[in-house]
């Protein structure tokens, strides 16, 4: 009896350890396995990224680092994030600052800057479009209605209907050019400040010497976007705040915009980039912490720059804003700002054209010069000084910035390359190299691209923008990115009459998911390695800031090339052409590799598509 007992015994503990084994198999070959039988939209539904809120940053376990590549290992599919993160910022992410209990000044607007997920609390997979997404609607029509599908709020309709921000119709979201304090349109606002001004046929450009504009709490964009036609470019500036998808609502309607705030950090801006900054009911304490907030616009405004400011301020008569108008007119005046022109609720100061005024302020004037020693195109991560920004010993002998107008001033060597030691012959040749590359580029994407396929491009590392300048002739803006830790050529690029921002790949970029039609990567990836940083994890961040259907161009070495094709199913992207152009010595080993994104739905978001 005893021996049949401990037969049973023994049968059963096998049988456990057998069953226990099996377990371990399914595991292994469903979360472990290279073959990832799963679609990517399965995948991300059975890894439960329905999770609670506390989790939400955590609910794939599988960080960037476990899809490094063996030799013919082809990862099959990425996890899709839940459907509640289809405009997931990560670095902007309000989820994140109250899971890591950050300790942030509200008032300081800190809860608005960038804060990225450490790499353990990184989304490593795909952002799905919302419900029922369309391709969006091309430019120029765009700038006046979006799909409210692509971007389902409308609150803003709601709150903002008697200022004509923008008006909900049918399946479509219209903007009629209305803003707060330019109820009747964007158009007659501005040709009333280029009438303040004198400038001639009432155009804000004046002749092409006005080119570039910082917008800071832009709206929906409307004044950005109505500028355009005057051949000026505007930096439309809005945080992820309680209005948090007017900035979204500007890149769908193809209107160059950014999400920042004016808080504690340096905007990503060189100095002396902008000819005129803007704030119409902006909402900003100006006079807080000694000025700082304004001597940041006085540091990114160039020589004889404007400041058009719409507030009660300007206008209104009781005792509390009266207060803070001869507070603001004290300080600016103590800045050696003038008023250049004053109509209704519109005030517009001007900056001087030298330090002249700065070195007859008495001794101990608030605010104060900067230190010698501060340099004002040091930007990422850099805090904000209430100080005052010098001229250049250049800039205060030609009494100007010395730039030609706008279109010439694109093509014309900026006086600023000499801050580089690079030469005018230099800037000429870089400049027609990228216009012969960018030719070659359009040969490739010829098959698939019509006129207005693209509006949205971001060059992922800019040098000195003359990719951007190649494109002068096609009806798209570029955001141009220079990275935080080479030459700050971005003032090059502003110099240029384009736009753009410090930036680190490292990290992701602050705007929302589908933003761009087209992406240049040129070298971006293969910096990745050197930096340290993952290229996985990046080509996740530029999936994410892509259109569905849109393309990128990648310009890098055959080994990155060779990277990116084993990913283009697990991506959802697929290859367009391929070439080797050794157009240069420092190209030499460079490989042309463009892929297109496809449009993928979930199950919960299929939909018509246009």
């Amino acid at each position: 009896m005893r021996g049949r007992s401990e037969g049973g015994q023994k049968k059963r503990v096998i049988a456990f350890v057998c069953f226990v084994a099996l377990v371990l198999v399914i595991v292994y070959l469903f979360y472990g396995s290279s073959d990832h039988r799963a679609s990517a939209i399965e995948y991300g539904r059975k890894l439960g990224l329905n999770g609670n809120d506390d989790d939400t940053t955590k609910k794939d376990d599988t960080s960037s680092s476990s899809f490094v590549l063996a030799d013919g290992f082809t990862p099959r599919s990425f996890p899709v994030c839940d459907d509640r993160h289809s405009e997931l910022i990560p670095c902007l992410d309000r989820n994140l600052i109250y899971q890591m209990r950050l300790k942030l000044d509200l008032s300081l607007m800190e809860h608005y800057e960038r804060h990225c997920p450490p790499h353990e609390r990184r989304f490593n997979c795909l952002i799905p479009p919302p419900n029922g997404y369309k391709v969006p609607i091309k430019w120029p029509k765009s700038r006046d209605e979006v799909w409210k599908v692509n971007i389902p709020h409308t609150h803003l309709a709601q709150e903002k209907s008697d200022q004509n921000w923008m008006v909900v119709k049918g399946d479509k979201i219209n903007f009629p050019g209305g803003g707060t304090h330019f109820h009747y349109g964007a158009d007659k606002y501005i040709a009333s400040m280029a009438n303040m001004l004198n400038f001639p046929n009432n155009v804000l450009n004046n002749g092409g010497k006005l080119r570039t504009v910082f917008d800071v709490g832009c709206g929906v964009a409307s004044f950005g976007g109505y500028l355009l036609s005057s051949d000026i470019l505007a930096m439309s500036l809005a945080p992820n705040d309680v209005h948090q998808n007017q900035i979204q609502f500007a890149l769908e309607r193809g209107i160059p915009a950014s999400l920042g705030v004016l808080g504690t950090k340096r905007l990503p801006y060189p100095s002396r980039s902008f000819e005129l900054a803007h704030c119409s009911r902006c909402r900003i304490d100006w006079l807080q912490r000694d000025g700082i907030l304004l001597l940041e616009l006085d540091r990114v405004l160039r020589p004889g720059g404007y400041f058009a400011y719409s507030s009660p301020e300007a206008y209104a008569q009781d005792e509390e804003d009266l207060k803070i108008w001869r507070e603001m007119s004290a300080l600016v005046e103590r800045m050696c700002w003038k008023i250049a022109a004053k109509r209704n609720q519109t005030v517009i100061w001007e900056k001087p054209l030298t330090n002249d005024c700065y070195l007859e302020r008495e001794d101990g004037t608030q605010p104060p010069m900067c230190r010698s020693d501060n340099d004002p195109d040091s930007v990422w991560g850099v805090n904000m000084e209430a100080c005052i920004t010098p001229y250049s010993e250049h800039d205060h002998k030609t009494k100007g910035s010395g730039l030609a107008p706008w279109p010439a001033r694109l093509t014309s060597p900026p006086p600023r390359l000499a801050d580089f030691g690079y030469s005018n012959g230099m800037f000429e040749k870089d400049t027609e190299l990228w216009r012969q590359r960018v030719d070659s580029y359009w040969d490739l994407l010829n098959p698939r691209m019509e006129s207005d396929t693209v509006r949205n491009i971001m060059d992922m590392k800019a040098s000195m923008g003359s990719f951007a300048a190649a494109l002068k002739e096609k009806d798209v803006w570029v955001m141009n990115v220079v990275p935080e830790d080479g030459p700050n050529t971005l003032k090059l690029i502003y110099d240029r009459g384009l736009m753009g921002a410090v930036h680190s790949w490292c990290e992701a970029f602050s705007t929302y998911p589908r933003t761009y039609d087209l992406l240049h990567a040129w070298d971006v990836l293969s910096d990745m390695s050197k930096k340290g940083c993952s290229e996985v994890d990046l080509l996740l961040e530029m999936d994410r800031i892509l259109r569905p259907s849109g393309f990128v161009i990648i310009r890098d070495k055959q080994r990155v090339v060779d990277l990116v094709k084993k990913y283009l199913k697990a991506l959802h992207w697929e290859e367009v052409g391929t070439k080797v152009d050794r157009d240069s010595d420092q190209d030499s080993d460079n490989v042309v590799f463009i892929v297109q994104k496809k449009l993928w739905l979930t199950s919960g978001s299929l939909g018509d598509i246009e």
